[in-house]
């Protein structure tokens, strides 16, 4: 049996993601001194990992990793699991890993807990929290196998402040499978919105179909995300309207989002909505239908007209933000 934690590190755009430090934090609390390690595809760079807690860096890197296939993926982080040996495999439950891990889980027999946003020990097990039926229950997971796989959602912890350590890079030898070899990935296309994505923002302003039209939405919702360093995101009504396009849906049939703050404006909250936002650290909801759903789950509420007090919110944001 393995000891210590594996975490996924994910690398972007020449950086790290933020979710590696969220995960080394996390992992360095959960091992009480046991060992701490990455592994970081698509570079041969251990960045500043070691000053956050890992000891070692497992680096899959080369023409191979510069996009993401799922077979490459997992055959990587296969080598990396043979070589860190580890109790536990903690990733973000971002787009790729949500993709690779069932296949990973399958492949070596261990058992898989996704979208978890709490993490604790108990009788020397790591045990995952996870929202269930559209976030209206909270679940425990515990994986009984000898190797456990966790998901995590960006932003469910605080990532340290960084220390003094560093870290052993450590290169791995990633065999090749007949599906890698069958799969070529010709060109991948990033958005150019130029803001946080919707699952990783740690504040998110939303508008619903009461912004009443695209111009309505692009006058009101993306200042007031711009004012509060936030990203925009819409309702599914909204989107169903065209006010604003579907990668910016939040909901069940759109992201599932995790900020430490959610403005909602002029979204009534339907379950579908809810089910998409609702592990938000605090809500606050805009809406003039003193009734709105959206209001029993809101931290704060603001009982008025979008088309009022966007824009002052907007202006009291700028001038307290720049």
């Amino acid at each position: 049996m393995g000891t210590g934690i594996l975490v996924v590190a994910e690398f972007e755009g020449g950086h790290f993601k933020k979710t590696a430090y969220e995960l080394l934090g996390k992992a360095l609390e959960l091992a009480g001194g046991g060992p701490v390690t990455a592994v970081a595809i698509g570079t041969d760079q251990a960045g500043d990992l070691g000053a956050y807690g890992a000891s070692r860096v497992f680096v899959a890197s080369g023409d191979r990793f510069a996009h993401y296939n799922p077979s490459t993926w997992v055959q990587a982080l296969s080598a990396a699991i043979s070589a860190a040996d580890p109790a536990v495999v903690l990733a973000p439950a971002s787009p790729a890993c949500k993709d690779a891990f069932p296949r990973l889980s399958a492949r070596l027999g261990a058992g898989y807990a996704t979208e978890v946003t709490e993490l604790r020990l108990d009788g020397g097990a790591v045990v995952g929290r996870r929202p269930q039926y559209a976030g209206k229950a909270l679940s425990d997971v515990r994986v009984r196998s000898p190797l456990a796989l966790f998901t995590v959602r960006p932003n469910s912890f605080p990532a340290p402040a960084a220390g003094a350590g560093s870290a052993e890079l450590v290169a791995l030898s990633v065999g090749q499978d007949p599906v890698e070899a069958a799969t070529k990935v010709v060109a991948t296309e990033a958005s150019t919105a130029g803001v946080v994505d919707l699952t990783e923002a740690d504040r998110i302003v939303s508008g619903g179909r009461s912004v009443k039209s695209k111009e309505g939405f692009d006058s009101l919702i993306r200042p007031l995300a711009a004012a509060a360093h936030a990203t925009p995101g819409a309702s599914r009504a909204a989107v169903d309207a065209g006010y604003a396009p579907h990668n910016e849906q939040v909901g069940q049939t759109g992201k599932v989002v995790n900020p430490s703050l959610y403005i909602a404006c002029g979204i009534s909250g339907a379950i579908q909505h809810l089910a998409g936002m609702r592990t938000s650290k605090v809500i606050v909801a805009i809406n003039k239908d003193p009734e709105a759903p959206i209001f029993g789950l809101a931290t704060y509420g603001i009982h008025g007209d979008i088309f009022e007090i966007c824009p002052l919110l907007t202006q009291e944001l700028k001038a307290t933000l720049g």
